[in-house]
């Protein structure tokens, strides 16, 4: 291996490292030192002004209490199960949301793919918290959406949406759901239509061909979108915060209280951990699933 792939293999490692694996080192430590009333508000602290002489007293003084306590506080428990209900039930949704639109975008006529797949993306032109400030505006008692509802008569009293767990899925689902179309939009684009014409030859209707064909070939978009949703809603904290209120329990509101409120920084740096932890499985997971799609492709 010539030095110029050597030194294109290294950009990565040197990316995942420096934004990584340090950060991750040293919340890790934070985790297992103690609560100080000082700045920052732990002990013991790595100096690094001390050189090597550092790392030497790294591991000095630290325990695993912190963890202990997540396990005594049902708070945190109950956080980490409520968010892996709602990232389960919002992936749930987008694929709903998300697979139809998806095939009908890989069936409309050629022409007008690109300016489907715009409109798909034509979100991401605008900053995330204003798009979410603007569902504020549209679920409140006031909003949009309940001034349309008593305008066409459905409802005469305004629903309550916004503060609940419904506008933390409507806003979940509208977010994440271009990461559900486009993996799932690329497979079906790829699909060989003569397939299904070897279908419904062979006695399948349109109905029966779409379930014995078309499913299980869309099945690795599927798989990538479910975890490209189910990944960054696991640790979401600007939707339920903005559109769940008070009563929304997910794990990201529990570490940005832990953080910036309470400022115990050796809990959060613990519950960070858990969670990093956590979003292990399905990212590697995914990753098996990658590598199978491009075996497949060989």
């Amino acid at each position: 291996m010539n030095i110029s792939k050597r030194l294109l293999i290294a950009v990565p490692y040197l990316w995942l490292l420096v934004l990584f694996l340090i950060p991750f080192l040293i919340v890790f430590k934070i985790s297992l030192s103690d609560y100080a009333v000082s700045i920052p508000p732990y002990a013991p602290t790595l100096d690094l002004s001390k050189g090597w002489a550092a790392f030497s007293e790294l591991w000095s003084g630290l325990d695993a209490e912190n963890y202990w306590f997540l396990t005594e506080d049902d708070l945190y428990w109950k956080a980490y199960l409520s968010s892996l209900k709602i990232a389960i039930i919002s992936t749930f949704l987008t694929l709903l949301v998300g697979f139809p639109m998806a095939y009908a975008m890989a069936n409309a006529p050629d022409e007008w793919r690109p300016s489907l797949m715009m409109l798909v993306i034509l979100p991401f032109w605008t900053s995330f918290l204003i798009r979410v400030y603007a569902w504020m505006g549209i679920l409140s008692n006031e909003g949009l959406l309940n001034q349309f509802l008593m305008w066409i008569g459905v409802i005469s009293d305004p629903l309550v949406i916004l503060n609940t767990n419904a506008a933390v899925y409507i806003g979940i689902v509208y977010t994440y759901l271009p990461f559900m179309i486009l993996p799932i939009y690329a497979t079906l684009e790829k699909l060989d239509h003569s397939l299904l014409e070897a279908a419904q030859d062979l006695g399948c209707t349109r109905s029966s061909a779409f379930w014995a064909v078309t499913l299980p070939l869309a099945k690795p978009g599927i798989i990538a979108g479910c975890f490209l949703v189910f990944i960054p809603t696991l640790g979401e904290f600007v939707i339920p915060s903005l559109l769940g209120g008070s009563k929304t329990l997910m794990i990201g509101k529990v570490l940005w209280e832990e953080f910036f409120s309470n400022r115990d920084w050796t809990v959060a740096s613990a519950v960070a951990i858990i969670l990093l932890l956590i979003l292990i499985i399905p990212i590697v997971l995914f990753q098996r699933n990658e590598q199978k799609q491009r075996e497949a492709g060989q």
